[in-house]
């Protein structure tokens, strides 16, 4: 007779072992339903911390970019009441970088820019810190009187303001179309052997847009979003920032 095959015993399968957990901190009375999303969550930020680093790294390796087409001459007010005309050259300080902020505030415009106003707000004290690496500067089209007078009603005292009334940079470099409208675009230039080449522009302004997606492209500087990233409630659909809250 023919021998029946023995079978052979089902291997166990073992457990699914849980991830090891990242740390080993709890909070008090926290679930393992919350721990285990908040684990997920942990390592996307992992990932978009590396993925910060990565760009910021592909940024730093830009060359050079074109050579400014004239050494750009902007008016700003000084502590007399006097004009002072500067040229893009000067800005840079003893420093080989310089940080142009496109301010929307033109000349047609009745008050300033919220959002741009949002974003100096900010700037305007990170200025003592920023300045020890490179320089930073706004600009805007309004008048240089005009502008003297928004920064002092904001009480803007650290960040350097100057009005691009009388010169092409707004449209040469993108803070303004060809209708005159104002865009909000940060601008930054290197000084090398006496030469200042433009180095890099907030381009996703003029990326196509991608749906979900807000077009905003100065989230890096702006502490507003990142800010309201960290809550349940988020940035919010339609929520924009004000210039005064009736405070």
């Amino acid at each position: 007779m023919a021998k029946t095959a023995k079978k052979k015993p089902a291997k166990k399968k073992s457990p699914k072992k849980e991830p090891a957990p990242l740390h080993s901190k709890r909070f008090p009375n926290e679930s393992a339903g919350y721990r285990g999303a908040r684990n997920a969550l942990l390592k996307a930020e992992m990932d978009l911390r590396r993925e910060i680093e990565r760009v910021a790294a592909l940024r730093r390796k830009l060359p050079a970019g074109g050579a400014i087409p004239k050494d750009y001459v902007f008016e700003e007010m000084t502590a007399d009441g006097q004009t002072r005309r500067v040229k893009l050259s000067e800005l840079f300080g003893d420093k080989s970088t310089l940080i142009v902020y496109g301010f929307m505030y033109g000349p047609k415009m009745e008050k300033a820019c919220p959002s741009c106003s949002s974003i100096i707000d900010a700037l305007d004290h990170e200025s003592k810190h920023i300045s020890q690496r490179t320089s930073l500067v706004a600009i805007a089209k309004s008048p240089a009187e005009r502008v003297e007078r928004l920064r002092r009603e904001r009480g803007w005292s650290g960040i350097r303001f100057l009005s691009s009334a009388n010169n092409s940079f707004n449209r040469d470099y993108f803070t303004e179309d060809e209708k005159e409208n104002q865009r909000p675009i940060l601008n930054v230039f290197v000084r090398k052997n006496g030469a200042v080449h433009h180095f890099y522009a907030t381009e996703l302004a003029f990326a196509p847009a991608e749906k979900g997606q807000h077009p905003r492209h100065v989230d890096m500087i702006w502490p507003l979003w990142n800010a309201l990233d960290y809550t349940p409630e988020g940035r919010g659909a339609d929520w924009q920032p004000k210039l005064d809250y009736g405070t």
